[in-house]
């Protein structure tokens, strides 16, 4: 294991990447960001390390970590921005909330509903 100093309190244990996995490698960096936070290595408010810190720590290039970054930002896992530190925003739990509410906006564009519409439908339901 790398052990990769995420923030203030604790350390963000990340394996290596495998470069003969199925996975591509920046879903291999992503999938061990989600395990660290959810196994609690890093709660929402924390920070994580910088992109190229990662990247030299786990030997990929810093657009493959950039890549894992933008993806679990678009989970709701991460918050990033430009110039500003990518902290975690979310849990795994989090995430697959967001995943399936967006089955259901992609569901009801699919039966012509838009999103207000299904926010008043569920803000309706008991």
């Amino acid at each position: 294991m790398t052990d990769v100093n995420a923030f203030d309190s604790g350390v963000l244990h990340l394996p290596s990447v495998d470069r003969e996995g199925k996975l591509l490698l920046h879903e291999q960096v992503a999938a061990s960001i989600r395990r660290a936070i959810a196994d609690g290595e890093a709660a929402p408010g924390d920070k994580i390390p910088q992109a190229r810190d990662l990247a030299a720590v786990l030997g990929v290039n810093t657009n493959t970590v950039l890549r894992a970054i933008r993806q679990l930002r678009d989970e709701g896992i991460l918050e990033a921005g430009r110039g500003k530190a990518t902290t975690v925003a979310g849990t795994p739990d989090r995430s697959a909330l967001i995943s399936r509410a967006r089955d259901l906006v992609d569901f009801g564009a699919s039966h012509g509903y838009g999103r207000g519409e299904l926010m008043k439908i569920i803000a309706e339901l008991p």
